[in-house]
């Protein structure tokens, strides 16, 4: 029998295993690399090239050490907006910069002053930001000449692995969508955008077919093997938690937050002003915001507050408070703000804060605040879908069943969180078995069994009165 070989890369761990042609994950193959995305006092946040690379390659050496199995088909998933330069020589030439990367947010007002945001971001599917390519760019080419000038190609992170594993620098329309210059509609590159950042159509990677393949001599039980382009984590996530419909929305917590929602069909005629819209393939739309701060927040709660030692006994607390009940308004922003607002200069703040205050409140409210943005997302979406069912996922939510129904009430919507804790991988699993014929449609395909969170209206009513609140401070602080 043979197998597929998916790989789930992100910015925090490189996870890999075998699936079977039945979309199955084999679990004793599976192998999980941790790593530390270094954070910059200025604001950066990076991966070595090289490094990240050989992270990939290692993950996949543990899992080839794990089984004798064949293995047909490699699949992944990989993070999205990341950039990295490369010169002649195929060396690179900057840091993997990936989509936490602050240092650009000055150049954002240069493009809006500059260009049509509201045309570009129909366009493009992407607002202006420091996390796309366009604002990486000028920062590059205004502060690192040199840098910018040796620079032979500019490339995703996956885009930079193939070029590595298969000779040629090549993307898919997935991850292409996701850099903030492609034109989401026609299925190229922005000539407006990269003429008014000074770089060459040539100076970016080849955009492959859906269904084009590569192969590698760089491990001999795989050079047979056929290799599909990554496809955006985010996409790749939609698909796995089985949600590929127009009434169907997944929300994510990992280490940022997501909620989107993914159909086969045309793009909207206009995308709302605080959402973004990138390509799973050239059939498949995905639309959604994002967070910056997810399961990051959570960790820097637990190290800042100290509750990492007492963890069950802050969520068993936390469950038995009322809602709001804190008196505190928390606003998350500690690595900015894409969703809804894209305030690039956003920053983190507590309102309320007494002699009383303690950390499992001040957890709580942050909690809650994560909840309330989400509520944003979710109301411009509805401008564009009618969302019937949300499907929730990601390691913070799995560790956090509190948190995951603070979101459910917030909402006043019931949540699923099914049992496939591999979603991404999953997701290209399936896209794979979709190319190659195994399966007619994955659309069509159910979504998994889970755990449901039904929500409270008493609760939901609570929470709109806070989310008042909330958007109140908010307003104020990001006029100033």
């Amino acid at each position: 029998m043979s197998h597929i070989l998916a790989l789930d890369i992100g910015t925090s761990s490189v996870r890999a295993a075998l699936y079977d042609f039945s979309g199955n994950v084999l679990p004793e193959t599976m192998v999980k690399k941790d790593r530390i995305l270094n954070f910059t006092e200025d604001g950066g946040a990076e991966l070595t090239a090289e490094e990240a690379f050989s992270q990939v390659c290692e993950a996949i050496n543990e899992v080839l050490a794990k089984t004798t199995l064949s293995i047909e088909y490699v699949a992944a998933s990989c993070f999205w907006h990341s950039l990295v330069g490369i010169d002649a020589e195929e060396r690179a030439t900057t840091s993997v910069f990936t989509w936490a990367e602050t240092r650009p947010a000055k150049y954002v007002q240069t493009l809006r002053d500059g260009l049509n945001e509201t045309l570009i971001h129909n366009k493009t599917g992407a607002r202006f930001h420091s996390s796309f390519w366009t604002a990486k760019l000028l920062w590059l080419k205004t502060e690192f000449p040199k840098v910018f000038q040796k620079t032979d190609k500019w490339l995703s992170f996956s885009d930079y692995l193939a070029l590595k594993l298969f000779g040629k620098a090549v993307t898919s329309v997935s991850m292409a969508s996701g850099t903030g210059v492609f034109n989401i509609r026609r299925f190229d590159w922005n000539d407006n955008l990269l003429e008014f950042v000074s770089v060459k159509r040539e100076c970016l990677p080849e955009i492959a077919d859906d269904n084009q393949t590569f192969q590698t001599n760089r491990w001999e039980r795989l050079k047979d093997a056929k290799w599909f382009l990554a496809i955006g984590d985010g996409a790749a996530n939609n698909v796995g938690a089985g949600c590929l419909q127009k009434t169907k929305a997944a929300l994510m917590i990992g280490t940022s937050g997501a909620m989107r929602v993914a159909y086969e069909g045309e793009i909207p005629k206009q995308i709302p002003d605080g959402l973004w819209c990138y390509r799973i393939d050239k059939k498949r739309v995905i639309v959604g915001g994002a967070l910056s701060d997810g399961g990051g927040l959570y960790r820097w709660l637990k190290d800042t507050l100290k509750i990492a030692e007492v963890d069950d006994e802050v969520e068993a607390e936390i469950k038995q408070r009322e809602p709001d009940s804190h008196g505190l308004t928390f606003l998350p922003f500690l690595a900015g703000e894409r969703s809804t607002g894209y305030h690039e200069n956003a920053k983190g703040a507590i309102l309320g804060l007494t002699q009383h205050t303690d950390a499992v409140e001040i957890t709580q409210a942050a909690m809650e605040s994560v909840a309330f943005r989400f509520a944003e997302i979710f109301e411009q979406l509805q401008k564009i879908v009618e969302i019937k069912t949300i499907i929730a996922s990601g390691g913070a939510l799995r560790e956090s069943p509190v948190w995951t129904q603070i979101i459910a009430d917030t909402l006043g919507q019931n949540l699923s969180l099914p049992d496939t804790r591999e979603a991404s991988s999953r997701g290209v699993v399936l896209l794979a078995l979709e190319q190659i014929g195994k399966i007619e449609n994955i659309s069509e395909l159910p979504t998994p069994e889970g755990n449901h969170f039904d929500f409270n209206q008493q609760k939901h009513e609570i929470y709109l009165q806070a989310r008042e609140r909330h958007e109140k401070f908010y307003q104020l602080l990001m006029t100033k």
